[in-house]
């Protein structure tokens, strides 16, 4: 197994997770086996407690883990599945500890840092890298992002582990990256202090870069290459420019053009082999059309929504159609910013705030025949809007937002759960698929695996009623409501699975394929 270690200097935010999953793109093109893991010093022990708003969006594993986003880049970029393993915390690394000497595990010793919590975190990496398999192929190089970034209190522990395994391993079976800023003055100048400075703060972890990556708004010119290579120990070809790209999924190409696999296949004593193309011919497809799409929002950041974005972009990519989003607040748009649309998404979220004016969004869609495509939440509000404007339930409401005709009623077995980690409906399910429906000529087959994350469903005490007046639930789990969808409506789709995270560039979602599609059309007809 090879490890390459990303870390990051300056700030946050800086693009190391972007920056991992494109070194690992670049190795999967010239046919290796890549996994990936993301380190959080944060102390929770997964993701999915956390406010998007300020932590962005929550990403869901197939095995129901709720992580950090950029396992959703690793997934997309790398077109892999991973599991919990994948994502450490400093919560989940000292919860194993802590247990282990309740257990008794360490014989009377006094438990610290060092050993105890880094051979905790180097046996997690290990193992996770080795257990991994891609279609029965075991991985060769395992990708490991330590979040945050150098000098944090937090990620010390972590990075003291990387060192220490930096020690253990052979030379050629670690590669250090160091991802860093490199900002412009007044003046327009590029200033590399700020590299030279984490990079320092770096060597005096006993860590020394292979590579530094670094970021800026334009590429670095050669005098500010050889300033870092002199300042920061490292070869002027480590020394890789990462300018702002005008699509996250070129930035691999961008990489290939500064050298950087020719660096990291040298560092790792690995086989210079032929580059598969196809990523890059995928990725940079000229566009032929354009739709507009408006996304409901109620926590008004992007990121909340990354995968849903991505997903669009997939399936634009595919048809040909650049997407182009407007983004709506759930508390302040108006009819006329609908009007204006190719189409409608509604997305998940949790909680009241906003949710009149998604189902006043779901409404006009219906009654204005514009595509409309409702994720999770969206889904459910798309039964209520029926409730309340088809079968006359003026009170019809989800039971999590209070009283009223429950058409969506929480999950049986939520009902004595307690605790909120972890403890929703979470990860692959089954969906059955009725034939002779849009959800059966969007898949093709009849049995589909999507990723959930929900509390609640649609109430079986109104399914029938709700059917007879011309909904269609084409998908299901067993009792449990999984598609719906509006015969004779250009497009009105919905689901109660978050399909946007099985989404890749080379596969995108069947959900959102049709529903650029319809947009497309859509946009055609009002020409």
């Amino acid at each position: 197994m090879k490890y390459i270690f990303v870390t990051g200097g300056v700030m946050s935010g800086l693009g190391k997770g972007i920056t991992a999953a494109s070194i690992g793109r670049i190795l999967k093109n010239r046919g290796y086996q890549v996994t990936a893991i993301k380190i959080d010093p944060y102390l929770n022990i997964d993701a999915g407690t956390m406010n998007p708003a300020q932590h962005g969006e929550v990403f869901v594993l197939s095995d129901g883990g709720e992580v950090d986003l950029d396992l959703g880049n690793y997934e997309r970029f790398l077109d892999i599945e991973l599991t919990r393993p994948h994502n450490i915390t400093t919560g989940k690394i000292y919860k194993t500890v802590i247990e282990k000497e309740r257990h008794g595990d360490f014989l009377g010793s006094t438990v610290q840092i060092i050993p105890h919590i880094t051979d905790e975190i180097k046996g997690h990496i290990a193992k996770t890298a080795e257990a991994f398999e891609n279609h029965g192929h075991k991985a060769e190089v395992c990708l490991v992002e330590v979040g945050g970034t150098v000098g944090d209190i937090e990620s010390m522990p972590f990075l003291e582990a990387v060192r220490q395994m930096r020690g253990e391993l052979p030379a050629q079976d670690t590669a250090l990256v160091h991802v860093t800023l490199v900002p412009a003055d007044t003046m327009g100048d590029l200033k590399t202090k700020p590299t030279q400075h984490s990079v320092k703060a770096l060597r005096e972890l006993g860590l020394r870069p292979d590579i530094i990556v670094c970021r800026s708004d334009r590429v670095l010119p050669g005098h500010s290459r050889r300033k870092i290579s002199d300042f920061c120990d490292v070869p002027i070809s480590a020394v890789i420019s990462a300018a702002d790209a005008p699509d996250i999924y070129q930035v691999p190409m961008e990489l290939e053009k500064e050298g950087v696999a020719n660096v990291i296949l040298d560092t790792l004593g690995l086989e210079k082999r032929g580059v598969d193309s196809e990523w890059y011919h995928t990725v940079t497809a000229e566009y032929t059309n354009r739709a507009t799409i408006g996304i409901v929002t109620k926590y008004g950041i992007e990121d909340v929504y990354l995968s849903i974005k991505e997903a669009l972009k997939h399936a634009g990519r595919a048809l040909s159609t650049e997407v182009r989003i407007r983004w709506l607040d759930a508390e302040t748009f108006d009819d006329h910013d609908l009007a204006e649309l190719d189409g409608i998404l509604v997305p998940g979220g949790f909680g009241s705030r906003g949710v009149p004016g998604k189902i006043r969004a779901i409404q006009y869609a219906r009654e204005h025949q514009i595509p409309f495509l409702g994720i999770c939440l969206g889904f459910q509000m798309a039964v209520v809007e029926f409730a309340r404007d088809v079968l006359g339930y003026k009170d019809a409401i989800s039971e999590e937002f209070g009283p009223g005709t429950h058409v969506i009623a929480l999950l049986p077995e939520q009902e004595e759960v307690k605790d909120l980690g972890g403890t929703m409906r979470l990860g692959n399910c089954q969906v059955d698929v009725a034939t002779g429906t849009t959800a059966w000529d969007l898949y093709g087959k009849t049995g589909i695996i999507e990723r959930h994350r929900h509390r609640y469903e649609v109430n079986p005490d109104y399914i029938e009623e709700i059917t007879k007046a011309g909904l269609v639930f084409s998908g299901k789990n067993g009792n449990r409501m999984e598609i719906l969808e509006l015969p004779g409506h250009p497009f009105f789709f919905a689901t109660q699975f978050h399909p946007e995270f099985r989404s890749r560039p080379t596969r995108p979602s069947p959900p959102y394929l049709g529903f650029v599609n319809a947009c497309k059309e859509n946009k055609e007809i009002k020409q």
